[in-house]
């Protein structure tokens, strides 16, 4: 897998909004918003797409979800409620391939999440 902008925030070889970090992934401020509180977690394992998880990576992959969820804690919306998704493949809205999950909160959300 070629670098990534992601790669680069974890090598910390660019500047990022940082809200959480431990050995396995980091999770950071997202620059293009779409909502009052969107961040991004992402795993230090260079992963490209959903399709390129191994069963190697289940723990991986799930720890992302425990950790959005201990951030959304951490920020007292978890109660109110919030999305966490991840998109593969340009179909599927992803940019920058590195999977990544969003955790968006702080109004209520609707369906679908973005216009075509």
């Amino acid at each position: 897998m070629s670098e990534t902008i992601f790669t680069k925030i974890i090598n910390k070889e660019i500047p990022a909004d940082i809200v959480y970090e431990d050995d396995l992934c980091l999770a950071f401020k997202d620059i293009n918003p779409q909502a009052p509180i969107h961040l991004l977690i992402i795993p230090k394992k260079p992963i490209a797409t959903i399709n390129d998880i191994a069963e190697e990576d289940r723990e991986l992959v799930g720890h992302l979800f425990l950790t959005a969820a201990k951030i959304a804690k951490d920020l007292g919306i978890a109660e109110d409620g919030y999305r966490a998704v991840m998109n593969c493949n340009k179909n599927g809205g992803q940019e920058v391939y590195h999977i990544h999950l969003h955790l968006l909160a702080g109004q209520r959300l609707g369906w679908p999440p973005f216009a075509s």
